[in-house]
């Protein structure tokens, strides 16, 4: 069977908008979590986010394609050039059916959506642009990537919110095995408009909070909530052969995958992450004590903290592993905040050091975690686990092998 590696890294995200600038940020513990600057988000009562600042599409993006599309896939196509670049891969060299596309998303184009449902109103139908047909779309950046880099291999776009970087992986590899020889993967989101956040306040998950630095603190006594963000990572999976055979750097292996489904709320059922956990780690032909750290999906809600606590005990053992959340630095990205762990989980394997949970002062005892806290911690690392949940009852696990 083919081997899935990983070639090439490329980052948008509040904590810098290069791999190298993220994580010098997250080695730092430097939180980017700041009020909203988008727009007045005054009357709302989440008003603290992660933003990725300084972004110019035109600098990334064709000049043609900037009115045509959202903020959310110019920065897909910014992050999947990035790691391309990082990858020396050059798609013009190799058979265009020989590549494909695989992202996440959640809710699509909402910034530009809201600007044309305020002209639809304001103005009336005949001032909708055209492209409002195709920029909202969920499948827009899978799309333009696509269509930008000659990718006419299978192409697709999974939509389970934060877990659909770890299903957008999967589903690489998955295409990898099946013949295929590049895929580009990963995830971006960019919801911080009115429309937006109002969408996402329907969850009743959002922190109320107004101090950026204990707004988003999960696995904590004080936590009640996540806050947003922006951005996230995109990903150059390779078979393994080819991979060799161009001398192409290698970041790591997706060695294992697996996605359950939770019961509905109200069940006697508990939840199935934990069964995404051993499935994942037998995808992988691992034992639990091989990984030697796990990134969690960090809700930060209280109930979904014991659950997703209590899974992470039930296959490792009560403090069995280090866990860590470099999200309380960026906000949850939703569909880009499980790309954007794959990206610091495989820069944690290559240098040996599992990056900081920030924010967190009263980490609750009774959740039985070793939780990596306000500075790395150094550890040889040969596979690590990350893990993310989505709205509606999405959990997704993925193995990273050295």
């Amino acid at each position: 069977m083919s081997t899935a590696v990983v070639t090439g890294l490329g980052v948008l995200a509040p904590t810098g908008r290069t791999v190298a600038d993220h994580w010098s940020s997250v080695l730092a513990g430097r939180s980017a979590l700041a009020g909203i600057t988008l727009f007045d988000a005054s009357a709302f009562p989440t008003r603290v986010a992660g933003t990725v600042a300084g972004f110019a599409a035109h600098e990334h993006v064709p000049g043609r394609l900037v009115p045509q599309t959202d903020r959310w896939t110019h920065f897909g196509l910014a992050a999947a050039a990035q790691a391309l670049d990082d990858a020396a891969l050059d798609p013009a060299a190799l058979p265009e059916y020989e590549m494909g596309v695989v992202t996440a998303s959640s809710s699509g184009g909402t910034e530009f959506g809201q600007r044309e449902i305020e002209a639809l109103w304001r103005d009336g139908p005949g001032h909708v642009g055209a492209y409002q047909s195709i920029a909202w779309f969920y499948a827009a950046t899978t799309g333009q990537i696509s269509i930008r880099h000659g990718m006419r291999g299978p192409c697709g776009v999974l939509v389970t919110e934060q877990a659909g970087g770890l299903d957008a992986i999967g589903q690489a590899r998955r295409l990898v095995r099946g013949g295929l020889r590049t895929v580009v993967t990963g995830g971006t989101d960019a919801s911080l408009c009115p429309y937006g956040l109002v969408a996402q306040l329907s969850s009743r998950r959002l922190s109320p909070g107004t101090d950026p630095a204990r707004a988003y603190v999960p696995f904590d006594a004080d936590a009640a909530g996540h806050v947003p963000g922006e951005g996230g990572g995109m990903l150059i999976v390779e078979e393994a052969g080819a991979a060799a055979e161009r001398g192409a750097r290698r970041y790591g292996v997706v060695a294992g995958y697996a996605a359950t489904f939770d019961p509905p709320p109200g069940s006697a059922r508990p939840s199935a992450l934990g069964r995404a956990i051993t499935a994942a780690l037998a995808d992988a032909g691992l034992r639990p004590g091989r990984i030697g750290a796990v990134f969690a999906d960090a809700a930060a809600v209280p109930e979904l903290d014991r659950q997703e606590a209590a899974a992470i005990a039930g296959v490792f053992g009560p403090y069995g592993v280090p866990v860590t959340a470099p999200k309380t630095m960026t906000g949850r990205l939703y569909a880009g905040g499980a790309a954007l762990d794959l990206v610091t989980a495989l820069l944690a394997l290559r240098d040996g050091v599992i990056p900081p949970t920030t924010g967190v002062r009263h980490p609750l005892d009774e959740l039985r975690l070793d939780l990596v806290c306000d500075r790395p911690r150094q550890a040889d690392l040969e596979h690590v686990l990350v893990l993310g949940r989505g709205i509606g009852g999405f959990n997704a696990a993925v193995v990273l092998s050295r």
